[in-house]
């Protein structure tokens, strides 16, 4: 299994941190949170489409609302892979810190 990128991390660990609610405006929101960085809605989206077609993430339509001009929202959800991914990733991550000495 590949190590995933930092921003792949930090999305999939956003889509499941929002759980249900994993579409756009709060993945952006979050990321922005977690990272104090600005973050541009197409950057984003160029970002969640790599993790579907890398099999992470899948989409799925929501109903359309009136308040969206009819537009549906596309939610992200993990899949077990994309799971499996952030786990090994998380681990690794864990094992290259396990003998680093206090930094403070």
């Amino acid at each position: 299994m590949e190590l995933l990128t930092v921003v792949e991390e930090m999305l999939l660990l956003t889509i499941f941190k929002l759980g249900d609610n994993a579409y756009g405006v709060p993945i952006r929101d979050m990321v922005i949170d977690m990272t104090g960085k600005r973050v541009v809605y197409g950057t984003l989206y160029n970002s969640l489409n790599q993790l579907v077609r890398k099999g992470f993430v899948i989409t799925q339509r929501g109903e359309p609302t009136a308040e969206r001009g009819g537009r549906s929202k596309v939610f992200y959800l993990m899949t077990d892979y994309g799971m499996e991914a952030l786990r090994n990733t998380r681990d690794r991550r864990s094992a290259i810190w396990a003998d680093v000495p206090d930094l403070a």
